[in-house]
């Protein structure tokens, strides 16, 4: 079977006042069915490498394959396509729409693609059932806590059945409590056919993965890799 994630030398440099290279020259394969979680201090890569597998930011140099595919930097339009079916993104804030409700957070990913409201509307109220918080389905998310607004997030990331579910730091901002709830739900999203990574300065829910990778100085290993 081939990796579902497949990156190959991939390097990411910024030029301000002098070159600074935050990913240098790494390679990994990230394999469907596996949870991997991403250590490492402030600073280190873990958002931008989470950047360049979602495909909104390119790297300098290296490739990315999805499903054997290499993907077209350059190609804005066919990677806006790929992640928004194939690829769930649950950022440390939130990132909702605050002039919509839950609910519109929520199906308005699946509406882009299928043009079909009532169907959008009603995945997105299974999902927000499945994520505890159907009683809030109506509430904007400055009327939500913290963590009812991470799982508002959570349910707008699998909308659209992704197969890769990318999460940066997501109880960076959250009570142990409403963090261990949180990462309850990612890890029961884990199905053989789905990859999950998620970066964070946890350990305890980092070592929840099953592949725990690190990335220092621009470099990454692997700490652990529970078959």
């Amino acid at each position: 079977m081939n990796n579902y994630i497949k990156i190959k030398n991939l390097t990411k440099k910024y030029e301000k006042n002098k070159t600074i290279k935050v990913l240098n020259d790494i390679s990994f394969n990230f394999e469907p069915g596996k949870t991997y979680s991403i250590t490492g201090p402030s600073g280190s890569g873990k958002s931008t490498l989470l950047n360049l597998l979602s495909l909104i930011d390119n790297p300098t140099t290296g490739s990315i394959e999805i499903s054997s595919n290499k993907i077209k930097l350059n190609n804005k339009v066919e990677n806006d396509l790929i992640r928004a079916k194939k690829i769930g993104i649950i950022y440390q804030d939130k990132n909702l729409l605050s002039d919509f409700t839950a609910l519109e957070n929520v199906y308005l990913p699946n509406l882009l693609i299928t043009k079909e409201k009532q169907k959008s509307v009603d995945l997105a109220k299974k999902l927000i059932k499945n994520v505890g918080m159907s009683t809030r389905i109506n509430y904007f998310p400055n009327e939500l806590s913290g963590g009812e607004n991470q799982r508002i997030a959570i349910a707008r990331a699998l909308i659209n059945d992704p197969d890769i579910i990318l999460a940066d730091e997501p109880t960076g901002s959250l009570d142990f409590d409403n963090a261990k709830l949180i990462f309850k739900i990612l890890f029961n999203l884990k199905s053989k056919k789905r990859i999950i990574i998620f970066a964070t300065h946890n350990r305890y829910f980092a070592d929840m993965s099953d592949c725990k990778l690190s990335l220092i100085n621009g470099k990454i290993s692997t700490i652990n890799d529970r078959n």
